[in-house]
């Protein structure tokens, strides 16, 4: 076990611009400077470099390049382990210890000291190739008495593949998954291995909310428009897999009634805050990562409706910033920080960061925090830039510490606590 003492410090533009974003490489085809937009007079942002997009202007102000804030809370960061493979999720359980998915398909209990156990097993085959894999993991509404786990997987299937959410009992002994049951695949399936989302929330209505992606391919981006598909849509499901009488869509010709939202590109970070409303954070095109309020029955836009360009330098086709009938982000990053994994703040140990959003980002090798207010993104700050390593996922344990993987072939694990 390695214990690392730093001091909270934000990123000062110190991103590679070279690095991949929505897991896609790429590399920047523009000169030119966004102006840096604020929220408060006599601050400035992060200073993050060259836009991909110069041309493109923010839709109100403080929607993309808020101030750069830095926290007086120090902290100390351990190193749990060093020995997960290609890890993407992580799930605090009520003991201490923690629930952890490895993207080729192992599930397993990390103990609050740091040892690795055994594969659990019983986990379903995935289609590991690309983006896909074991992904997100979650704890049933009620596992302090029923030991129920919830998690998403790209699900191999006849012509491809697509995501699939399945549950199970874990055994008294945490080695195995019983009763294993798939109770939602997203439809259609195709022969693709890009942008699956997966993130898996819990609502405050005990539903289980999931984010789906579009796949990528321009032959199959447009069903995020499209509502008798799954893809590029949030699903809203009972804990059974049951579609809920009071969704927006149920009983509509054409519609799949699972849909909760519509116009998402690849979710991968999503989060209930402290009021029961519920956040997510998209991979957005080269440019246009962004942070939306989620509600129901809305259309978030993807790909009418973004900020950024594709990873070739083309715009997205036919595509504007805003437009009547789509919801705005509340924020935007160009260049984008290639979100993965988020936190709403909610415990004690870190009074200053109360109400926070933390986001993991691959690209920008940092945690990323966001103050809201008045659902208006305020000040942000990059944490945990000087490891220089890709985070996939962040959540909260019952202790208040956070808990952190990184998005690395021997993936480590992070526990912040206060100094």
């Amino acid at each position: 076990m390695k214990l690392s003492r730093l001091l909270v410090l934000s990123a000062l533009g110190m991103a590679t611009m070279g690095a991949s974003c929505s897991e896609d490489t790429t590399t920047q085809q523009n000169n030119d400077q966004q102006e840096p937009v604020a929220t408060q007079e006599d601050c400035q942002p992060i200073d993050r470099g060259t836009a991909n997009t110069p041309d493109q202007k923010p839709t109100f102000e403080g929607q993309t390049r808020a101030c750069e804030i830095k926290s007086e809370t120090q902290f100390d960061v351990q190193v749990l382990t060093k020995n997960l493979q290609k890890p993407w999720a992580v799930e605090p359980l009520p003991d201490g210890n923690l629930l952890v998915t490895e993207k080729s398909g192992n599930m397993r209990i990390v103990s609050a000291s740091g040892q690795i156990g055994n594969p659990i097993t019983g986990v379903p085959k995935v289609d590991a190739r690309g983006q896909g894999g074991l992904l997100d993991v979650a704890l049933g509404p009620d596992f302090g008495s029923d030991r129920m786990i919830y998690w998403s997987f790209s699900e191999p299937r006849k012509g491809g593949n697509a995501t699939s959410v399945a549950r199970a009992r874990l055994s008294d002994d945490r080695s195995r998954l019983e009763n294993v049951e798939v109770i939602f695949q997203a439809q259609p399936t195709y022969d693709g291995t890009m942008h699956y989302g997966s993130r898996l929330a819990f609502g405050p209505d005990g539903m289980l909310y999931i984010t789906l992606g579009e796949r990528s391919d321009k032959e199959i981006r447009p069903q995020a428009q499209q509502m008798n598909s799954h893809m590029g849509k949030i699903i809203r499901i009972a804990p059974d897999g049951k579609v809920p009488d009071d969704n927006p869509f149920v009983n509509q010709n054409n519609t799949l009634p699972e849909i909760w939202t519509a116009g998402h590109r690849n979710v991968q970070a999503s989060a209930f805050n402290e009021a029961g409303e519920f956040w997510i954070v998209d991979h957005g095109p080269q440019g246009g990562d962004e942070v939306n309020k989620v509600e129901k029955g809305k259309n978030y836009g993807w790909p009418v409706v973004t900020f950024g360009e594709e990873y070739s330098g083309a715009p997205v086709p036919n595509a504007v910033t805003t437009k009547e009938g789509y919801v705005d982000p509340v924020y935007y990053w160009d260049p984008v920080i290639a979100p993965s994994g988020a936190q709403f703040y909610t415990g004690s140990a870190f009074p200053e960061w109360k109400g926070n959003l933390f986001v993991g980002g691959l690209r920008e090798q940092a945690l990323v925090r966001l103050r809201i207010e008045n659902n208006r993104v305020t000040g942000e700050e990059h944490l945990l830039t000087d490891r220089k390593q890709r985070i996939r996922d962040v959540r909260q344990g019952p202790d208040g510490a956070l808990y952190v993987v990184t998005d690395h072939e021997n993936g480590e694990l992070w526990k912040i606590t206060p100094r």
